[in-house]
């Protein structure tokens, strides 16, 4: 049985990006959110700290979404009270950790900008929790010491077959329109078919497959993530729709 370490997990992908070193040998990175600036982007202040094959990119598709400007801190000055990434400061002394947390509070910076109203924020901020709670221990199965050795989408589960239930009838998760509720549950599925390539999703829930196809062909996803990773998911999505290629493996890991 192949065991990963939580860590371990996300670093793999690694590989997808361009990395520098900081002072104490860890490694950072700058995803700009866009290409080029633009007037609207809602803050200047947002530093990011954090890695490519750590769940920081998913930050970076957030803000991709919301046209935020993060810039990318300096790992020997992160601010994280346990010294862990992502983590996220802001202008007023602000600092948020852990990834759900971080998307819930630029969630909030587009609210506060007239961008979503309350409804619309409650639900977001709902489904970025459950996202974390809920679909994480699923999408990762975790030995009693925290290492993770298979996923739970290889078998039925209830949980996940009302989420396809609810895509047969909607493209996204939110009023029919792409949110960061999509960032925070798409990114954990789409972090399960790169590091458990052999998995068939399409055969239990078709819905879920095409909704992750959409969310990985968006561009912020492709700016955040890297074009390998990028490429990869949409290609292994359209396999599963076909019923081909479940013998390739991810840049030949596994």
């Amino acid at each position: 049985m192949v065991r990963f370490s939580a860590t371990s997990i996300f670093l793999l992908a690694s590989s997808a990006a361009a990395f520098s070193s900081s002072p104490n040998g860890l490694t950072s990175y700058r995803i700009p959110a866009h290409s080029s600036q633009s007037s609207t982007s809602l803050s200047m202040a947002l530093t990011l700290y954090g890695s490519q094959g750590s769940r920081s990119p998913l930050v970076n598709w957030a803000a991709n979404e919301l046209n935020l400007s993060v810039e990318a801190g300096d790992l020997s000055k992160n601010p994280h009270p346990f010294g862990q990434i992502p983590c996220l400061t802001d202008d007023n002394g602000v600092l948020v950790f852990e990834s759900g947390a971080i998307l819930t509070y630029l969630q909030s910076k587009a609210a506060n900008k007239g961008i979503h109203d309350d409804k619309k924020m409650a639900e977001v901020s709902s489904w970025i929790s459950w996202a974390n709670a809920s679909l994480d221990p699923i999408c990762f199965l975790e030995t009693p010491d925290g290492k993770v050795y298979d996923t739970g989408l290889k078998n039925q589960n209830k949980r996940i077959q009302r989420l396809d239930d609810m895509l047969s009838k909607s493209p996204f998760l939110v009023d029919g329109e792409f949110s960061l509720a999509d960032v925070a549950v798409a990114s954990y599925l789409l972090y399960v078919i790169q590091f458990f390539p052999d998995v068939d999703l399409h055969s239990k829930w078709p819905n879920i497959v095409r909704y992750m196809k959409e969310c990985a062909g968006r561009e912020g996803y492709g700016k955040a993530f890297g074009e390998r990773v990028q490429g990869y998911c949409v290609a292994r999505l359209g396999e599963m729709e076909s019923g081909a290629g479940k013998e390739k493996k991810l840049f030949g890991m596994f």
